[in-house]
């Protein structure tokens, strides 16, 4: 993907946080980094197959959590709606 897709994907990150955590994935081996010389110049990135191992492993997680959400909110509000009830 293109840095301007990435950015664009990710609302609300700031371009620091985005280029500073996509520097550190590249250092870690988990993507690429290609830039092309066009006018203005063109950045990618791409997942190693280091990164889509990790991939595979996240979404998994991801799964999880969209399957247990309504569970996990219910127990916060029971343990909340207990801690404010005592003395």
């Amino acid at each position: 993907m293109r840095y301007s897709e990435l950015a664009r994907m990710l609302a609300g990150v700031s371009q620091k946080m985005l280029t500073q955590t996509l520097r550190s994935l590249e250092r870690d081996g988990l993507l690429t980094r290609t830039v092309t010389p066009t006018v203005p110049v063109t950045v990618s990135y791409e997942l190693t197959d280091l990164g889509r191992s990790l991939h595979e492993l996240t979404r998994g997680l991801r799964s999880w959590a969209q399957e247990h959400m309504d569970e996990v909110l219910a127990n916060v509000e029971r343990y909340d709606t207990a801690k404010t009830e005592l003395p």
